[in-house]
């Protein structure tokens, strides 16, 4: 089940132009029916509007699954771990976590995934193609999600709101560490000096600080590259060596199911989350 409020427009299916001949006055995506469209236009004129934090959806059933993200509302459960979710679709995708299931196959190297979303996704490997094209610097993506997060570069738009000091993110894994710091965790801890820390990156500067101020390194390595068996002893030092076999330097942090890039590592993990987890 899809939840986005835009999901049948045409910045999902760039190649489909003719068979969406509805365009929206206010910001030119474009639909297959008048009732589509319609659709639509109330996430601009907020018809169906959240009292919380003012997003505005296409209907009321998108509103209604949009609330249970401030209500903690989760009414579809896991038969096996008892996890809830908000929606039928994604206990569905979640319920593959524990069957194994992977019912799309790749054609061409046999490679399966538990999402059609995910074999999309994975084909542009194949392909090389990025269709998801900016139109104010004709910079280019292979998913539509890397292209809304570039998107905030031109535009500034911050929709991550911290509720307690109303500052303000791009994105929601930046606004989630942030949170970190009203709530006092530091969940990533070194190693090597027993310093704990909010974010996992400032976590592989401190490592890098205290390997170089000792004169020696670690010996552990327990990122391992999947294409050629290179280890690293940090993530980050992994991310970037992927780059050599992606090309894609832009994109560094690739997921290991579906192959899906993401320019940060906070956008990789809010993948993962909410996709397989």
């Amino acid at each position: 089940m899809k939840t986005e409020a835009d999901s049948n427009a045409i910045t999902e299916h760039p190649r489909d132009d003719k068979s969406r001949p509805y365009s929206c006055t206010v910001c030119d995506k474009r639909y297959r029916t008048k009732g589509d469209l319609t659709r639509h236009t109330y996430t601009h004129t907020g018809k169906y509007k959240c009292t919380e934090c003012g997003k505005c959806c296409r209907d009321s059933a998108d509103l209604t699954v949009h609330s249970r993200i401030h209500s903690g509302e989760k009414p579809f459960e896991c038969s096996v771990c008892s996890k809830g979710f908000t929606t039928p679709g994604n206990l569905v995708l979640h319920s593959r976590v524990h069957s194994g299931e992977k019912p799309y196959k790749c054609h061409l190297c046999d490679k399966v995934f538990t999402r059609s979303e995910s074999l999309s996704c994975h084909m542009r490997i194949h392909t090389g193609e990025k269709p998801y094209k900016c139109h104010m610097c004709n910079k280019a993506f292979a998913q539509s999600a890397s292209l809304n997060f570039h998107m905030r570069v031109h535009t500034g738009e911050k929709p991550y709101k911290c509720y307690v000091c109303d500052k303000a993110f791009g994105d929601s894994g930046h606004l989630k560490r942030h949170m970190r710091v009203h709530a006092g965790k530091t969940p990533h801890k070194s190693h090597l000096c027993d310093t704990a820390f909010s974010q996992s990156g400032s976590l592989d500067i401190r490592a890098e600080t205290l390997v170089e101020h000792s004169g020696t390194s670690s010996q552990e390595k327990p990122f391992k590259c999947r294409e050629c068996d290179k280890a690293f002893s940090l993530l980050g030092h992994l991310n970037s060596h992927m780059t050599v076999h992606t090309g894609d330097t832009d994109e560094p942090y690739k997921c290991h199911e579906c192959d899906t890039a993401f320019s940060q590592s906070g956008h990789l993990k809010n993948h993962i989350s909410h996709v397989y987890v």
